[in-house]
């Protein structure tokens, strides 16, 4: 591959001149499918630690295997490289807004709105859009004239992937291999209760502290994939999080005889570490989290203001289009992607679920477009995993609730106002950078821009339809209907709630009443609901609480009132988001323990150590990036094995990152369809065998053995499986 060329004599792959199948039919169903699946997967992933992984790779691969088999089953022919990478691309767009779905819109349960998934899909739909419209003007300046510049490793990667396998190498066995892998062990520890998912021991000798981990396939993979470093960083924040933090609250707090702000009502001595954890570490990480991200994008500004420059240069160099233009430079006309721009904006500005006004809209513009610019180009120069997007809607939130705050917007509507403007340009800037990626691949290959940016608009479509559907079951089917410690106040006027619900889920067969919905965004001053927290609550008809609606995501409910547990979703971006919201517009914020999270990440950077995974690490609990450490210590151990065996390109594309892939798109998927049956009445039950083998999920052992297991075929996978077949049967030959 020609990497050191300039712009004007880059020889791509196929040539300008040769016409061959690319925008067809089958190509453009499989990518939706591939988006759809790869899509749900990452907003499983991001809801419990807040972060993706690219799926072009993965995606890549399956597409070249399986038409191959296709083209053998049928005696048809082949796809061509150029209709693999229109699977791709359209395969591609589903993570980027599965990310920023679930950076942003589970803070709506958490400043007390329901999350509708008519406002869920039209974010996911018009910010995916925004993002591919905003891009295109921008190709010629990062793709083409930048070429040498801006690397693009993942999309470079994916261009090696396609054009090996034009000449007849990759397969997909090994992605299909870690997704039947992941599939059966979540079902068999999750479905089936076989061991527990969370083992966890406190240690007696050091009082405050624990050891736990989730031993889950989808955060192993994670961790093999972001590789050692980044792991060991994000567990040494946990790790400060369980051992330092939480003992020493315990330390300090046992003795007092009142309540410690934040909390209103427990003792510290009568907190449990979770709950130590959620009243007050959660507020330190937040801080560490929401600083790292601020100084991730400030380290940026260089960047930021090059990319806006070249962002204005681009938008008049693209208007200037001749009919004469090559296959490879013939973008989506810009009268039409101005045109397209102005639509999306005018129905943001409409749409009634999103409470938007006109400064809204226009910080979506102005917000949008330049984050967009920045996400393309720090892509191009450090790879999407490392694209500071939270940093980026961290930013235009801020700055939105401070002009609302200038403004006297503080209402509770203007909550859903500001969150809205920062979901929408946080999901068109994830879907900018990840759009700029597969260009590359495109210009790498010698792809059509038009059919890729196409491809990208009906991939964003559709998983965008999906992503809310998925958000809202998963959120669905965690919810808890607690009847116990409710007060027992009268709600005043409690006969003009008009919106009835009924209890769902496990247990929802002893109560087939409809309840009148009392939404509480914010709680009144004085009156009879003034101790309640901001939530959902039934009503009865005589006025009386009968349910605190606790949600799936974000819910600090772990069990139901039989005591039968729930797994919870932590969603640790959006609870950052509404921390951010509620501090500007209500000025409620614990700020002592956010700045203890700033002043840590501070002390981090001045220690040359990358505070953003530091503070996720800290922010989440331990059992969430313990496996992920796992994962990459497996990673460490399989690159040292594989040193001077495969080249550094490789290793992006290696049996171990593809098995990686399969494992947690197969766990995702797996939790996924989980969730699914537990919300029919009981389906989820009939799965369960922990009755038949109570010692198993009772213990820790076995947990701890089966996730070694896995770790184990995971090294394996990586090495043995990288080892060339010349080598791999002078290796067999030797031994044998």
């Amino acid at each position: 591959m020609e990497t050191n060329l300039t712009p004007d004599t880059h020889k791509p792959f196929v040539p300008a001149e040769t016409v061959i199948p690319e925008f067809t039919p089958i190509p453009m169903v499989m990518g939706v499918v591939l988006g759809i699946v790869f899509g749900a997967s990452s907003l499983y992933l991001a809801l419990k630690v807040g972060m993706t992984v690219s799926a072009s790779i993965p995606v890549a691969v399956l597409s070249i295997t399986l038409f191959k088999g296709l083209s053998r089953l049928f005696q048809v022919r082949d796809a061509t490289i150029l209709e693999n990478n229109i699977v791709q691309t359209t395969g591609s767009a589903g993570e980027s807004i599965a990310f920023g779905v679930a950076v942003t819109m589970p803070a709506l349960l958490i400043l007390g709105y329901d999350m509708e998934l008519g406002r869920i899909m039209l974010v996911a739909v018009l910010g995916g859009l925004l993002g591919v419209l905003m891009m295109i003007p921008l190709r010629y300046a990062l793709i083409v004239k930048a070429h040498h510049q801006l690397v693009y490793p993942e999309g470079t990667a994916c261009a090696e992937v396609l054009m090996v396998g034009e000449k007849g190498g990759t397969s997909a066995k090994t992605v299909f291999g870690g997704f039947f892998f992941g599939l059966f062990y979540k079902i068999a520890n999750v479905g089936m209760k076989l061991w527990t998912d969370i083992p966890e021991k406190a240690l007696g000798f050091f009082k405050g502290a624990s050891v736990s981990a989730e031993v889950s396939p989808e955060l192993l993979g994670v961790g093999y994939i972001i590789g050692p470093r980044i792991a060991c960083i994000m567990v040494a924040g946990g790790i400060l999080s369980s051992w330092v933090l939480i003992p020493m609250i315990k330390l300090f707090g046992d003795g007092l005889m009142v309540p410690l702000f934040p909390s209103k009502k427990l003792l510290i001595s009568q907190m449990s570490l979770h709950e130590i954890w959620r009243n007050y570490v959660l507020y330190i990480g937040a801080g560490a989290v929401a600083a790292g991200g601020i100084i991730s994008l400030c380290q940026s500004l260089p960047t930021i203001a090059r990319s806006a420059l070249a962002g204005l240069g681009s938008l008049k160099a693209a208007g200037i289009q001749t009919k004469g233009v090559k296959r490879t430079e013939a973008d989506i006309p810009m009268p039409f992607v101005l045109l397209g721009c102005a639509l999306l904006v005018l129905a943001i500005w409409l749409a009634p679920s999103l409470k938007m006004n006109i400064l809204g809209a226009i910080l979506i513009v102005l917000f949008g477009f330049l984050f967009v610019t920045v996400s393309s180009r720090l892509t191009g120069e450090i790879g999407s995993s490392s694209n500071p997007i939270s940093g980026m809607t961290v930013a235009t939130l801020l700055l939105t609730s401070l002009i609302f705050l200038v403004l006297g917007w503080v209402g509770p509507g203007y909550r859903v106002t500001a969150l809205s403007v920062a979901a929408i340009v946080c999901v068109a800037a994830s879907n900018g950078g990840t759009t700029s990626q597969d260009l590359k691949t495109g210009f790498l290959v010698g792809a059509t821009p038009r059919a890729q940016q196409f491809g990208l608009l009906i991939g964003a479509f559709t998983s965008a339809l999906v992503i809310g559907y998925t958000l809202k079951t998963l959120n669905d089917a965690s919810t808890v209907y607690s009847a116990k410690g409710l007060p027992a106040v009268t709600v005043p006027d409690f006969e003009s709630l008009t919106q009835r619900e009924g209890v769902k889920g496990p247990g929802a067969e002893a109560d087939r009443n409809l309840y009148r919905v009392l939404q509480l965004p914010e709680p009144p001053a004085e009156g009879p609901l003034s101790a309640l927290a901001p939530g959902k609550y039934l009503v009865d008809e005589a006025g009386k609480l009968r349910y605190l609606v606790d949600p799936g995501i974000n819910g600090s409910l772990k069990h139901r009132d039989d005591g039968s547990p729930v797994q919870k979703y932590e969603a640790p971006k959006a609870r950052l988001m509404s921390l951010i919201i509620d501090g500007i517009l209500t000025r409620k914020l614990p700020w002592g323990l956010v700045l203890l999270g700033v002043a840590i990440a501070v002390v981090l950077e001045l220690c040359q150590v990358a505070s953003l995974p530091f503070a996720v690490g800290v922010y989440l609990p331990l059992s969430a990036s313990t496996p992920i450490f796992f994962g990459g210590m497996v990673r460490w151990l399989v690159d040292k094995a594989m040193s001077g065996r495969l080249k550094p390109q490789e290793l992006e594309s290696s049996p171990g990152v593809l098995f990686s892939s399969g494992l947690i798109a197969g766990g995702a998927i797996a939790g996924i369809g989980l969730a699914i049956l537990s919300i029919q009445e009981g389906w989820g039950r009939a799965l369960d065998m922990s009755g038949r083998f109570p010692g198993l999920i009772e213990k820790n052992l076995p947990a701890v053995l089966a996730f070694a297991g896995m770790a184990v075929v995971l090294f394996l996978v990586g090495t043995l499986l990288s080892i060339p077949k010349k080598e791999a049967q002078a290796h067999l030959k030797a031994g044998g």
